[in-house]
Formats: C-alpha cells, structure tokens, sequence
C-alpha cells in the first residue's frame, strides 16, 4: 500500500513550496492538488489558486514525489487545451504527473462560466459530458503525431489538434478515473490507470465505519465487474481512496495506531493508495501536524 496527500491550493507560493518539499521530504508516494476554481466554505471566499500553475510550480521544487489533480473535471475544462497543459506539465515534471478525472459536482464551479439564464448540466448531461471528455483526453494525449486528433462530438471537438512531442509517459501520462456509478466504472476500467473514491457520500453524515467498509466492497465489486466486461484484469488497476469524507473521517488522523487500523482495513479491500488532507487549521482537515508526519513517517512501516 501506498500512502499519499492532498495539498490545497490556498496558500501563496512562498509558503506553499515549503509544504511541497516536506511532503517529498516526510516520503509521500504523490502529493495531489483539487483542480478546482473555489471550493465549499470555508475555503470559498479565501484564497485559492490554480491547480495546473500550482502542480508547475510543485514540479520545480521536487524531484520523486509523483504529482497529480484530485479531481479534474470538465465544469470549466476542455479536453483540448487540457491535453496541451498536461503534456507540458509531464514535460517539467520528467514524468511524474498523474490526472485524476472526474464528473464533476454541482457547486461553484459547475456554473463559473453558463450564462444566467443557462440550467446547469442534469445528471445525464454531466454523464454523457464525462465519457467523451475522457474519451477525447486519451486520444489527445496518445495520438501525438502530426496530424494531430480531429473530432467532433456532442459536447466538444478537436480540429487537427497536435499534441507533439507528446508525454514523457507513456504511450501517456495516467488517468485515476473518480467514478462510482456504473457508467463511470466502465470509464475507469477501459481508460485508467487507477480508480479514484471518497466513499459512500450518503454515509457521510450518519453511516458507520462498517457501513462504509461494505459500501466500499460493494464498488470494488463492481470495479471488477466492470473490468471484466472490458476484458481487463481489475487487480491491473490501481485503488484510490481520498479520505476525509468516510463517516470515520477524522479518526485516522488521531494517532499512528489509528491510521494504521484504518489502513489496514481498506487495504484488506483491495485499496492500494491512500490519501490524506495536508492538515488546515480551523478547517474540516485540521489535524495535529505532529501526529500526521509521524503518520507519514511511519504507519505504513507498521501496516506491511
């Protein structure tokens, strides 16, 4: 199992390239930012920077530690332009970017850029914009010859867009794919490298740990399932979970023996990778520094 962390983008960089080099220096697998344009309060009306500019900068200051969005989606994004940026950014990053992709929510990003009188994407809509948007990202990152990628979809289109010389990864840079109905399974196991959950949402406020450890069995199941239909081996692909949103969402946090029970038991589920919040004081991810770089420095020795 691995263990990795989330950093918010909510600090100016001469304070937040000193966080970046201690999560490669505490030896966190990747280190992940929220590719967001504002997040839910407290964090919405604070500072809060872009996600592409942040990972660039990250890159510059690091040298191991994989780097990579949780989650991208395509509320304010284009598959076209993305691709340009991500291939630049595995460019300055000599290979060690990751795109965690998802659907997308229905907060503040989902309508930075409608028109006021424009209705926000219906769930079938935020579906059908998802699979081609993965769909087209993939062919944008992988055919980089020089004729480039046409298409012309329902959503978005390409016109000869040429992505040369293409990724340092490859045939391209991985895709953790954020998904947990069925439609976005069958994205994951046909396009990702790895699977991306936070959990069970409808747990969040008052499941329980063992509800959350079944619900979490329940969608690797159907991972596997959906894998299977695509003719791919689900053990191929690698097992994300971003904690923080599991009815037991700040215990893990609490102490090194409390993590490690908590690892254990997801690891027990097929999860490879965890991922923690960068502690935020006087937030939903306020934690005890101390306690979550012993965590860091030391759980996973406890757990394998």
């Amino acid at each position: 199992m691995r263990l990795s962390t989330v950093i918010l983008p909510i600090h100016r960089w001469a304070e937040g390239q000193k966080i970046w080099r201690r999560a490669e220096d505490l030896g966190f697998h990747a280190a992940y930012t929220y590719d967001h344009l504002s997040w839910r309060v407290p964090f919405r009306d604070g500072p809060w920077f872009g996600a592409v500019p942040t990972l660039t900068a990250a890159a510059t200051v690091t040298q191991r530690m994989r780097l990579g969005t949780l989650v991208t989606s395509p509320n304010f994004r284009h598959p076209v332009t993305l691709a340009k940026e991500l291939m630049s950014l595995d460019d300055v990053s000599g290979g060690r970017i990751t795109l965690g992709v998802g659907a997308g929510g229905t907060g503040f990003d989902a309508t930075a850029l409608a028109r006021s009188d424009q209705e926000p994407w219906t769930p079938k809509e935020r579906a059908d914009r998802f699979a081609e948007f993965v769909t087209l990202l993939d062919r944008l990152l992988t055919e980089d010859g020089k004729d480039g990628v046409s298409y012309d979809g329902t959503f978005y289109s390409a016109g000869a867009a040429q992505n040369i010389p293409g990724c340092v990864q490859r045939p391209r840079l991985p895709f953790a794919v954020a998904a947990t109905g069925p439609r976005g399974l069958r994205l994951a196991a046909r396009h990702g490298q790895a699977w991306v959950t936070t959990g069970d949402p409808k747990l969040f406020e008052s499941g329980t740990p063992e509800q959350s450890v079944a619900a979490l069995r329940g969608q690797i199941d159907k991972l596997g399932t959906a894998c299977a239909e695509a003719g791919r081996d689900v053990a191929g692909l690698d097992k994300i979970l971003l904690t923080g949103f599991t009815p037991d969402r700040s215990r893990p946090l609490e102490s090194v023996d409390a993590f490690v029970d908590f690892a254990g038991r997801h690891r027990d589920l097929g999860f490879t990778e965890l991922v923690v919040h960068w502690p935020i004081p006087d937030s939903v991810f306020a934690a005890d520094q101390n306690v979550f770089e012993e965590i860091a420095a030391q759980a996973l020795a406890q757990l394998n």
